[in-house]
């Protein structure tokens, strides 16, 4: 199949299979959720550490919702927000080893079922795959960096920003050397690092045909812009709406009103997200399944 085909094969196998967008929407608002908070925890270091002057601490939130409310309420935040991290962390990997294995069946016209045991059975390569590129995310660089900015004095903290830019570029690439190493482990029960030896050299092996795929994928969905914006806004929105609102009503009325439509939002940016982590996800699924077909191109012979 061509690029094109594969792209038009994968948009009509997202449009017509609703438990391939379900699990794509359930991992893209777990994301998001996630990649809010981490955001939302920097938006407040920089403008205590920038703004006021001030040394913010890692615990500064905490510290205070345990200094003005009840040790019941404070436990229970604290406990339910940890809880949803840990669901926001981990769930997402189930989720795109779901997604993997429905497209396939749906491209192999299979029945397409068994969304949580193939995602619970492929969670720990998925898992581990992933960590390997724990530094090639937006939300975790800005994490880190801030982290170093904070607490890092002295002519090092330039050495070690440099050092983190240098090794999100390297993650990078080896994101995209990583491109076929899911589908492999969730199509062929390959092992994680066989996983990641054949994806190397599928990639390597066919360049021309996926650095195509990719830039028609840019074309299309511009994910990455749009993800990277959408994080970053969602909280200065509801933020903005809720310092709007209490000049007109009283404090909780209009932070409940701003954490409803902030839900909203983040619901329907999440839908969103889940077509476009779907089609994208199926689109590198198809692709895998259509190059094994093909001879090693360091086989001569079988």
């Amino acid at each position: 199949m061509t690029p094109r085909e594969i792209i038009a094969e994968a948009w009509a196998i997202t449009t017509r299979t609703p438990s391939l967008r379900r699990w794509a929407f359930t991992s893209s608002l777990l994301e998001t959720l996630l990649s809010i908070k981490l955001i939302g925890y920097q938006v407040y270091f920089t403008y205590e550490f920038f703004l006021r002057g001030g040394e913010p601490g890692f615990f500064d939130i905490e510290i205070m919702l345990f200094n003005t409310l009840p040790f019941w309420a404070f436990a229970t935040i604290v406990g339910s927000f940890l809880f949803l991290v840990l669901i926001e962390f981990f769930l997402p990997h189930v989720c795109l080893g779901a997604i993997i294995g429905l497209g396939a069946k749906a491209y192999r016209k299979e029945t397409v079922k068994g969304g949580l045991v193939l995602g619970l059975y492929n969670f720990g390569a998925v898992f581990a795959i992933h960590e390997f590129l724990t530094l090639s995310g937006i939300s975790t660089i800005v994490t880190v960096s801030s982290l170093t900015l904070r607490y890092i004095k002295g002519p090092i903290q330039t050495w070690i920003l440099f050092m983190i830019a240098g090794l999100f570029l390297f993650s990078m690439v080896l994101k995209f050397f990583f491109s076929f190493a899911e589908e492999g482990v969730v199509t062929q029960k390959l092992g994680i690092l066989e996983a990641i030896g054949k994806s190397f050299k599928m990639i390597v092996s066919h360049l021309g045909h996926v650095v195509f795929l990719l830039i028609l994928l840019f074309v299309i969905s511009l994910r990455i812009l749009i993800n990277a914006v959408m994080i970053v806004l969602l909280p200065a929105v509801i933020i903005g709406l809720g310092l709007l609102l209490t000049l007109f009503l009283s404090d909780l009325i209009s932070y409940a009103i701003a954490g409803i439509v902030g839900l909203a939002l983040i619901i329907a940016v999440s839908y969103m997200f889940g077509y476009i982590l779907a089609f994208k996800q199926t689109v590198w699924t198809i692709t895998y399944l259509e190059l094994i077909r093909q001879k090693d191109l360091d086989v001569i012979v079988d």
